[in-house]
This record gives C-alpha cells, structure tokens and sequence, in this order.
C-alpha cells in the first residue's frame, strides 16, 4: 500500500528532528508533508538531500494521510488528533495530551509496542524524561523486578524549546559580559544556575507537572501499579541531553555486575561505565545518538537490594522524535494504519 505520512509542528525542534530521523532510517514513505501554524506555512524544511514546503494545518489539508506524527503541544494535539482519527489516520503524539487516557496506548518501542495492538486511532509517546529511565528501568524490572524509584533529573534546556535554548544563550553571554539578565521563558536565569522546577505546580500539589508524569507514565509503561516513584525533576543550563541519578530497590537481589549485563544486552541501551578512567554518560556524549547511555552503576550502600545508576540520552531524539518514528514503523509493520485506523473513523 502507498503510505502517506503528516508531521505537525514540522518547523519546532522536535518536528524537525523527526524529519531528520525520518530520513536516516528511511521510513517507508510514499509523501512526506510537513504541517504547521498558518505563520510557517510557505517555509521549507529538510527532508533527506531536499527540502519540503510547509503546509498550513487547515481543515482542508488533513485528509489522506495514514499516519501523523504530531510534536506541537497539548493544546494542538487535543483539537486536531481526534480530526485526523476521523479521516482515518492513526496519531502518534509527542504531548501530554493523551498519555494517560485509558484507551490511549502509551508506547516506548523497544519495550511495549505490543500494546500498539488496541489503539483506537491514537498513541502517545511518553515523556523525553521518562521515556529514557524505562529504557534502563525495563531489563532491570524483568531480571529481579521492581520495587521502587527514586529519580532526580537534569533536564537540558531544549526539552522547552528553542527559545529556551535561545536565552540560555543569550542569558551566558549576559553574564560574561557583566550586562543585565533577562528571564522569560524560566521564572530565573538559567544560565550558571540550576532550577528545581520542571513544568508547573498545580494548587495544592507540591510536585511539578514533570513530575508527576514521570511517576504516572512509568507505572503506565511498565504495566505495573505497585511500582513505588518518587522524583525531582531540575533545568539546568545544558543545551540538549538530559541526565538522571536513578536509586532503584529491586525485588530479588541484582549484582552491579549482573545489572551492567542485563543493561548492555537491552537494545537501545549502551552501558559507559568505568568511572576510574573517567567514562561515564553525559549529554555531550549523548548528542545526536538514539541510544540510552547508563553508567556509575553501583550498590547502594544504604540497602542491600538498591542499585544506583546514571543516565542520559538525547531529548529531541530518543525522548521525543526517535521513538514516535519507531513506533510509526511499528505500526506499518503489524499492518495497524490503513483499514485498520478507519474501522475507527467517525
């Protein structure tokens, strides 16, 4: 069958990445078109050794297409997903809207892509944060099972945005310059500064937006309810790559020894770890790679079934562009587009 393929929010970081990545593992596209708001529309944007024309996401120009990969916010996904399940599409969405509805399959590839069986039209890709501590989280659970988590990100800036990004830059060069600092995109400069605030607070909760999508989306992820999470999540003025210190209580015993194994033999995940002559993950190692680095596995001296571990990878790619791709393939591969998504139209 000939596949027709939308991306929407094709001029942002992550939409341009998942054209990027698109490209790179070649996706088996009859057409690619690129969407995005009536501003960017007429721009052009790479696709392989060219370039495609941006289209203005409009009534008129959602219909044909097989799959869509969205990366434009919650707000976007909730009006136009369903318009495109409708016109018998099948939706892979990169926001928070959709992650925790029941009937929404939330799907890391590597890890549940079974659960691409049941969709209803739409998808959702977990978290940038989440998504790279299940690819750690998930050999560890099935060689001694999981207990519990506690986890303190580091979170890039480009996990914002390209503004976010933008003033960090700006903000760096403020400040070796001894010229006033602006903040707008962060309540407080981020340059050569670290913010123990991801996302927002709602009332009456002390945990941020990030936050609890971290705790909610693992346990959704791995199919288990009883898996205790607690986490931290923190900006820090990185470009791109986020970072995590992960202490995880498993059920049975697991060895440093035996995890860096079980870690190393999971696909998607490398394991850097030899600390002594200085490798370890970071986010400059990170950049530009689909796979999930873990390293500084060790015990947790507090308690003989904890291991602490350290992980990174690259937001715009595995945590957001390069799973939704991966999950699209999917898709076409268990012949879940087509037929199939307009048995859901209407």
């Amino acid at each position: 069958m000939s596949l027709r393929v939308a991306v929407v929010g094709a001029t942002g970081a992550v939409g341009t990445t998942m054209l990027a990545v698109m490209s790179e593992r070649r996706f088996p596209a009859d057409e690619v078109v690129p969407l995005a708001s009536q501003r960017s529309a007429g721009k052009r944007v790479a696709y392989g050794t060219g370039e495609l024309e941006v289209r203005a996401l409009a009534e008129d120009a959602i219909d044909g297409f097989d799959v869509a990969l969205f990366s434009a916010g919650g707000g976007v996904s909730r009006e136009w997903a369903p318009k495109f399940k409708e016109a018998g599409c099948v939706v892979v969405d990169n926001s928070s809207a959709w992650r925790m509805e029941p009937n929404v399959p939330l799907v890391v590839a590597e890890i549940n892509g079974h659960a691409l069986e049941r969709h209803e039209g739409i998808v959702a890709n977990p978290n940038c944060s989440t998504m790279q501590m299940v690819m750690a989280l998930k050999p560890v659970h099935d060689a001694a099972g999981i207990e519990r988590v506690i986890v303190s990100t580091y979170q890039s800036t480009s996990g914002t945005g390209q503004k976010a990004v933008e003033e960090l830059r700006a903000q760096a060069e403020a400040v070796l310059g001894e010229d006033p600092v602006q903040a707008s995109v962060y309540p407080h400069q981020i340059a050569f500064n670290v913010l123990p605030q991801v996302e927002t607070f709602k009332d009456g909760d002390d945990y941020t937006t990030e936050e609890r999508k971290m705790m909610a989306e693992t346990r959704k992820i791995l199919e288990r309810d009883d898996i205790a999470i607690s986490a931290t999540c923190v900006r820090v003025p990185v470009y791109n790559g986020h970072s995590e210190s992960v202490n995880v209580q498993t059920r049975d015993d697991l060895s440093p020894e035996r995890c860096r194994e079980v870690l190393a033999a999971f696909p998607g995940v490398v394991v850097v770890d030899d600390p002594a002559a200085g490798r370890y993950p970071m986010p400059i190692h990170a950049a530009g790679r689909d796979e999930v680095l873990v390293g500084r596995i060790r015990r947790d001296p507090s308690h003989e079934r904890c291991l602490n571990m350290w992980i990174v990878g690259d937001n715009l790619r595995k945590g957001a562009a390069t799973n939704a791709v991966q999950v699209a393939e999917q898709l076409v591969e268990r012949k879940l587009v087509g037929t199939r998504a307009r048995a859901f139209a209407g």
